[in-house]
């Protein structure tokens, strides 16, 4: 084997386990960081929350559209790949609640990125996400089996369920109010529910 073709193999090679513990660090560090900023969050300071340095960070993330397209797609697996879960444990209309939360804290994560994912996907730095097909999609599964279930109405559009919740989330975010977000989405709820005959 020749040294050239050595090298590439020895570089293909899967990554260590600390590197992946660094990695998944960073980016539980990161949304927990961008949820509650209010301003610029420090990539310098991100490092350091989750312990490693600098170099760590920028080995994993060579930009900040990186780390923010990391973390950003990180939540919306989370957000739409707990919909079997969620049905598996509750009926379908406190599944269906559940998730909101969960959903609005992934949109609530997004306030501290919202600058860098607009420039990244404006740029083409940041692939742009099927984001609201995907969370479309995670409605309508909990949709379909409240209305078998009966617990939910069956004539209601998921995207007419996803327009009613980016309203909410919209409305309620600059003034940061989540009891409010939290009244809003019952009253969605409640108007998700099959009627009682």
């Amino acid at each position: 084997m020749s040294s050239d073709t050595g090298k590439k193999a020895r570089g293909a090679r899967a990554p260590r386990a600390d590197a992946l513990r660094n990695r998944d660090t960073l980016i539980q560090v990161a949304r927990a960081a961008f949820a509650a900023a209010t301003d610029t969050v420090s990539l310098e300071g991100i490092a350091r929350e989750a312990g490693v340095g600098i170099g760590t960070l920028y080995r994993h993330f060579p930009t900040r559209e990186a780390l923010v397209e990391a973390v950003y797609a990180a939540e919306l697996d989370e957000v739409t790949g707990c919909v079997a879960t969620l049905l598996a444990e509750l009926p379908p209309d406190a599944a269906l609640r559940a998730w909101m939360g969960r959903y609005a804290a992934f949109v609530a994560t997004k306030r501290g990125m919202a600058e860098t994912l607009r420039a990244g996907w404006a740029s083409g730095r940041i692939a742009t996400p099927s984001t609201r097909e995907r969370i479309t999609a995670a409605i309508a599964t909990i949709l379909a089996s409240g209305a078998q279930a009966r617990s939910l109405r069956g004539d209601v559009a998921p995207d007419d369920v996803t327009a009613l919740l980016l309203g909410i989330f919209l409305s309620t975010a600059a003034a940061e109010t989540p009891e409010q977000t939290e009244r809003l989405l019952d009253l969605v709820m409640d108007a998700l529910r099959e009627p009682i005959p």
